[in-house]
């Protein structure tokens, strides 16, 4: 279990000018981490997001995160709020960030409400109603995790026929047309915060950027196809189409819909028992690696099959 740094909770009692009485690591014991205040007038908690010492790279993923809270704070988004940044670590001894405390939790139940499924959508809809066109510390994303570089994954693993399907697939096809928009780059419902079936604000926008809709779309859909069978994936897609203030929202069609499903399937790692760890940590102990590779193939092939194969 880690640890936050002393420079670094001292740099965040200095911005909110109080006193920090309790740090709890808000994924399995570790950061980022709730600070409990006393002596701030309206805040009774922040949330403190530190970096590593010495590892690369990371400044550029905190001013991602910043600039796209600041994005969601303009146009009233449910995300958290940026308090103050040290980007460069230069108080907190590490890149750092405080925002406000969204209200809920992250935990994925074992069976899942159309309530909360079409709020996922929505919530998504609401990001991509925001047109925008690469800024800094926001970059054109043409898929979600783009830091991660998936095809030498499946290369080191040994591609599977279905994989090498929707490889060549994608390459022969255009990307669908469509405006630039904000986009969250990695949407999943651990990045997500519900009060009861209540979907509170999106969490974690180290991967934000500019991109369709479909960058988040489809990742969010297979999310929740691999959580809860492939009828929840439509959900998704109902409760979107329902909210999207998007200005082109009727390219969302059948076809566009599978193209981008199957790059979201196309962004996972060859075997999700890569993933487990992170997925059992949001509650989900049920699920094993078998059952979300046959979920997360499912999900492909049905794509490949709307697509015409």
């Amino acid at each position: 279990m880690t640890q936050a740094s002393p420079a670094a909770l001292s740099w965040a009692a200095s911005i909110v000018d109080a006193k920090v009485v309790a740090v709890e690591g808000l994924r399995d014991g570790g950061g980022p981490w709730l600070l409990r205040l006393d002596g701030h007038e309206r805040l009774h908690a922040v949330v403190l997001k530190t970096g590593e010492p010495g590892r690369d790279g990371q400044a550029g993923l905190f001013a991602t995160e910043a600039a796209a809270m600041e994005v969601a704070e303009e146009c009233a988004l449910a995300a958290p709020r940026l308090l103050a940044a040290d980007i460069d670590g230069s108080v907190a001894g590490v890149p750092a960030l405080l925002s406000t405390v969204v209200p809920g939790r992250s935990q994925v139940p074992l069976v899942a409400t159309v309530e909360r499924l079409r709020g996922l959508g929505a919530a998504a809809a609401a990001v991509h109603a925001v047109p925008m066109g690469p800024r800094p510390g926001l970059p054109l994303r043409t898929r979600s995790l783009e830091d991660t570089d998936f095809n030498a994954m499946r290369r080191d693993h040994g591609l599977s026929p279905l994989f090498e399907e929707a490889e060549k697939t994608v390459a022969a096809m255009p990307e669908p047309d469509g405006q630039t928009v904000l986009v969250h780059g990695d949407l999943w419902q651990g990045n997500t915060v519900f009060d009861g079936d209540t979907l509170t604000g999106l969490i974690d926008w180290d991967a934000a950027g500019v991109g369709q809709f479909g960058v988040d779309l489809g990742p969010l859909r297979l999310d929740t196809a691999m959580f809860f069978g492939q009828q929840a994936a439509d959900e998704v897609l109902t409760g979107w189409r329902q909210t999207s203030g998007h200005p082109r929202a009727e390219l969302a069609d059948e076809r566009t819909v599978a193209y981008w499903d199957v790059v979201a399937a196309l962004c996972t790692p060859p075997d999700m028992a890569y993933w487990l760890q992170p997925i059992t940590g949001q509650g989900r102990t049920d699920l094993t690696a078998a059952v979300i590779n046959e979920r997360r193939d499912l999900f492909l092939r049905t794509a490949l099959d709307r697509l015409g194969r």
